[in-house]
């Protein structure tokens, strides 16, 4: 069923068309949603943008991302990767171009908000790369298509200011951005051409029903509710963070409908979730069918600090190096890369770790690392050389991405045909850690900031020692009634 052998990454045949074609979509979809970040400055002066305007505009591109990670998720266990893929590149190009197009700040929020829903993407590749995989491979072919893929926002860092002035002129950042649109809308028709959801002969097992994530026990039923609170939590957040308390982009009424609103979504959340799970209050699921949805909680948890503090720590760290150390901000941003940099290697080693040793020894040690990276972080002053204190970044940024990339090695051995849905939750939590992590900068000091992302992968070490290491087989039925067994070990 599997092409046999070990990754070759100079292969374009097989599976390993289908790890490029993956990393590429990504990489794109990566490419697109931080398309503004290097050109902030000609953005704000071309439209004439306050701080706060521009803080916002940082703030709602984030937004949309968590919901948008559980619908694509489901979209994607129930259509396949295949046409969701190519749908989200089509779609997400519109919103860009309306980007490029913008004449004032209320056009650029509106399609910086909509952009968000690109941040999707990556679930989908999540799904593809475990149906063509076996679970030896796994964890690496998922860590390159995440450490790949997500250097789209470094690439984009490297070459859009380029790009911007040699294009020339006040418009060189429409340009700009318009290209990446161009990329996203063309690659669409590419992937949709050269990519199939399963190898031949191997059967894509759906969920059930489709509007909510199935569980096996009523026990798991109410951990999954409460594990939804966080992420509508994160979304009152930067509605406060929007509304007049904050940087006043909504009026009172406005921020008062959308809690209203997000309280209704959270009660026909949980009662499509009842829908979808409605037999296991009748009967109990036969055990060779069940799956523990603490596995899913723990892995949740661990993307909140890894995935969270990343998307965090990216969007500060140039401002932090010119602050303590007062350099300019080219030069900051140009050493802050170096954190983003090392998802090329960092996010494939994460995975690679985890298929050679084990998932749950490889997690607990990253997560310690990451705790011990943070609070070094906390301690940098200007006292401190310069070099050391870049080094101090990178070597936490290893075990940030290395964590990632070990978290999403276990996601796909949990239950195959859930894999988008569970990957959806566990990519939303991140984007969870994110809107938190990016709150607390806002009122405190970077000492703190680090400190308190510190805790948290502390907080994720004894989650995780409730982990239960993937062993055997899990079981999926097909079409015509047989059970299929999928090695996990």
């Amino acid at each position: 069923m599997h092409d046999s052998g070990k990754l070759n990454l100079l292969s374009f045949t097989g599976k390993m068309k289908i790890l490029h074609f993956s990393w590429i979509a990504f990489f794109i979809t990566f490419f697109v949603w931080f398309n503004h970040a290097p050109l902030l400055g000609s953005i704000a002066e071309s439209l004439g943008l306050t701080k706060s305007e521009v803080k916002t505009l940082l703030i709602l591109n984030v937004a949309l991302t968590i919901p948008a990670r559980i619908i694509i998720g489901m979209l994607t266990d129930k259509f396949g990767p295949r046409i969701t893929y190519a749908a989200l590149l089509f779609l997400a190009s519109i919103p860009c171009f309306m980007f490029a197009l913008s004449d004032s700040f209320m056009q650029a929020a509106i399609s910086r908000f909509l952009l968000g829903f690109i941040g999707a993407g990556f679930v989908i590749g999540i799904r593809m790369v475990s149906e063509w995989f076996p679970a030896n491979e796994l964890g690496t072919a998922e860590g390159i298509y995440g450490g790949w893929g997500n250097f789209g926002s470094a690439a984009g860092a490297m070459t859009l200011p380029t790009l911007a002035l040699l294009f020339g002129g006040e418009d060189g950042w429409r340009y700009a951005v318009a290209l990446t649109g161009a990329f996203s809308l063309i690659f669409s028709f590419i992937w949709y051409k050269n990519v199939s959801d399963t190898p031949k002969g191997s059967t894509y097992f759906k969920p059930k029903k489709i509007g909510g994530l199935e569980v096996t026990s009523k026990s798991d039923f109410v951990f999954l509710l409460i594990m939804k609170i966080p992420m509508y939590a994160a979304l009152s957040l930067l509605t406060w963070k929007l509304s007049p308390a904050g940087v006043s982009m909504l009026s009172d009424s406005v921020a008062l409908g959308i809690y209203l609103s997000l309280g209704l979504i959270f009660i026909y959340d949980c009662y499509s979730a009842y829908n979808v799970n409605r037999e296991i209050f009748e009967k109990p699921v036969p055990e060779v069918h069940q799956y523990k949805f603490k596995q899913v909680a723990v892995l949740n948890v661990l993307y909140f600090a890894t995935f969270g503090s990343e998307l965090a720590v990216v969007s500060m760290l140039p401002l932090f190096f010119a602050d303590v150390f007062e350099l300019d901000m080219v030069y900051a941003g140009l050493l802050a890369s170096a954190y983003a940099f090392m998802n090329l290697m960092s996010r494939p080693g994460g995975g690679w770790i985890s298929d050679r040793f084990g998932r749950k020894k490889t997690l607990l040690i990253l997560t310690a690392g990451l705790a011990v990276g943070y609070a070094t972080m906390s301690m940098i002053d200007s006292s401190w050389p310069l070099f050391l204190a870049v080094g101090a970044a990178m070597a936490c940024s290893f075990f940030v991405q290395a964590g990632e990339g070990a978290v999403f090695a276990v996601v796909p051995l949990i239950k195959r045909r859930l894999t988008g849905q569970i990957a959806g939750m566990t990519g939303a939590y991140g984007n969870v850690g994110a809107v938190f992590y990016l709150t607390v900068l806002s009122m405190v000091s970077y000492e703190i900031f680090f400190s308190v992302i510190a805790c948290t992968a502390v907080l994720g070490f004894i989650a995780l020692l409730f982990l239960e290491e993937p062993k055997g087989h899990m079981a999926e039925v097909k079409e015509d009634g047989t059970v299929e067994l999928i090695e996990v070990s």
